[in-house]
């Protein structure tokens, strides 16, 4: 079905260069190559992905020598437009080389592109090329850009109140502490992304989520939206994938899980883009110590903001657990949450964690960040209500508290008894018949069709 007169058609993915956007992005590449079709991914220098896991791709390049003097976490919006500025360009030159070198018989490629890569559905357009769209969010991050607008005109600043727990009108379980927080230095330009992205015009949209986790979001956003939905997920349980990390994980990490009880092991990581400063470092260290519960802490390389004493901090503070704890740079995340002894999962909440956590069953603390963690994380303790908020952040007795409530407590055996049973439905969805397997071969199908 995929191929044409034996000719197999392009894709040409274009990823937003971060490590949450890049490994859903590869993924896709891989379950769609495995379904017939040639993959090409068109990815900027900056955080380029490791090409020798995917020999069957074709990796493009596209100069975006102007990033060099914007910083993605001091203007998230200005880095956003500068990268769209700089990249589109060579991917219209990438794709009209690529169209005066194919065969008069063969199909023309079909672009599937992150939405904050807005500029490639605008190639797409001057091309006359088809184009889908790929969210590496949730629906209901997607369905907060409509929130936005309505309540800044209705007078609400979001913006500049991110501690309130008023919640946002038509927006329920959502508080305005909920919503998205960027670093900004101007609402309008951020206002005017939010427009951006929600009138891009595409011929469908692909979703790494499921029909039962977000049903009511799911049915507010058709109705804003006249495309069709693919909800595939979770991606990384359709296919044995390669690893995508941007960072050489530590695999000594499984050697000392497999000497760990059963549902004992408390996973921390809080991904690949979360900062946190030494004093918040040194509640952590006196939450699990006091905890007393075994646990795996992902400490990233520049995580913590800059400080001379961390390292003294963590080296007295792996002497005082001992063989109890066990701390690395990078962890082979799916693999660790999918070990018998992880109980929980104390995370920042992004997207792909949330996912992967929740097709494993296991239960999870939630410390969001910034992005779409806030309201993942508040789906996650409040609608799926399989895990517990650390509404005050970086507190020691909050922290113990919440280790004990999920690992030992009896409401802890109610979250995960709830977690048990999500992953029942995910599991379910992606077996033949089920609702992700069949909306990807609605995919393969919309694509030759386009």
């Amino acid at each position: 079905m995929e191929e044409q007169g034996g000719r197999r058609r392009r894709l040409v993915l274009v990823p937003y260069p971060l490590q949450g956007h890049i490994t859903p992005t590869l993924q896709l590449g891989t379950i769609l190559h495995s379904r017939g079709f040639s993959i090409t991914i068109a990815h900027s220098h900056f955080n380029s992905p490791d090409t020798s896991n995917h020999p069957d791709f074709v990796f493009l390049p596209l100069s975006d020598d102007s990033l060099s003097k914007y910083n993605h976490s001091d203007d998230i919006v200005a880095f956003i437009s500068n990268l769209n500025l700089s990249c589109k360009v060579p991917l219209q030159e990438l794709l009209i080389e690529m169209i005066e070198k194919q065969e008069k018989c063969e199909e023309l490629p079909c672009i599937i592109y992150d939405p904050i890569m807005y500029s490639a559905e605008a190639v797409a357009r001057h091309l006359k090329l088809p184009s889908i769209m790929l969210r590496t969010t949730s629906v209901t991050f997607a369905l907060s850009f409509y929130v936005y607008p309505k309540i800044q005109k209705e007078g609400y600043t979001p913006f500049q109140d991110s501690k309130s727990l008023e919640l946002v009108p038509e927006f329920h379980p959502f508080r305005f502490k909920d919503l998205t927080v960027f670093n900004l230095k101007s609402v309008d330009d951020f206002l005017q992304f939010v427009t951006t992205i929600t009138n891009l015009q595409t011929s469908g949209m692909i979703w790494n989520s499921i029909d039962c986790l977000e049903q009511s979001s799911l049915a507010q956003l058709r109705q804003k939206s006249q495309v069709p939905f693919f909800l595939i997920g979770p991606m990384h349980k359709l296919f044995p994938f390669p690893s995508s990390s941007l960072l050489e994980e530590d695999r000594s990490c499984i050697s000392w899980l497999d000497k760990q009880t059963e549902n004992s092991v408390l996973y921390v990581s809080f991904g690949s883009m979360a900062t946190v400063e030494e004093k918040e470092v040194a509640e952590m260290t006196w939450g699990l110590a006091n905890s007393k519960q075994p646990f795996l802490w992902v400490i990233r390389p520049g995580s913590v903001l800059v400080s001379e004493s961390v390292d003294l901090l963590l080296d007295d503070f792996k002497e005082s657990v001992g063989e109890r704890g066990c701390i690395v740079k990078w962890a082979p995340q799916k693999e660790v949450l999918a070990h018998s002894a992880v109980g929980g999962f104390w995370t920042h909440c992004g997207w792909n964690s949330t996912l992967e956590s929740v097709s494993e069953g296991v239960p999870m603390i939630c410390r969001p960040f910034s992005a779409d963690q806030k309201l993942n994380g508040r789906y996650v303790s409040h609608v799926w209500r399989v895990g517990v908020e650390l509404e005050n952040g970086f507190e020691r007795r909050e922290i113990e508290r919440a280790i004990k409530l999920l690992m030992e407590e009896k409401e802890g055996e109610e979250i995960r008894q709830r977690a048990a049973e999500l992953k029942q439905e995910l599991q379910l969805s992606i077996q033949k018949g089920g609702s992700s397997y069949n909306s990807l071969n609605e995919l393969v199908e919309l694509i030759m069709s386009v």
